[in-house]
């Protein structure tokens, strides 16, 4: 995966906006207002996702791609190699779920994470 597909990949999440808040080659994507994940424009090496506390630890444990983000919460957060072995589908798919947690878990108000995770339901998310 390279940053121009992480990007269009995240844009395609409905309501998903990008921003550039820490400085100007760190990319970071946010659904309502709330990150799910960035990574570095100028070295795309890898990206940082938020997960499960547990799931974070069985990924880690599971793929040698995938540490403790390096600037957040090594609880709630993952860094996963964009250039290891892990295909572009499962790269995909730890993005859709840090979307998911961080839409459940932290948009507000309620009625912004209603009317998103109502589209969700009703539209699905891309693969």
């Amino acid at each position: 995966m390279d940053i121009l597909s992480f990007r269009d990949y995240c844009l395609s999440l409905p309501m998903s906006e990008e921003s550039t808040p820490f400085d100007e080659t760190t990319l970071v994507m946010k659904v309502g207002g709330r990150m799910y994940a960035y990574a570095d424009m100028a070295d795309f090496r890898r990206i940082a996702l938020k997960c499960d506390p547990d799931e974070a630890i069985a990924l880690r444990e599971r793929y040698p791609e995938i540490t403790p983000a390096w600037h957040s919460s090594k609880r709630h957060w993952n860094d996963i190699r964009t250039d290891g072995d892990l295909p572009d589908g499962f790269i995909r798919e730890q993005i859709r779920n840090s979307y998911l947690l961080v839409l459940r878990q932290n948009v507000t108000p309620r009625a912004l994470r209603d009317e998103i995770t109502a589209y969700v339901e009703q539209h699905g998310l891309p693969q």
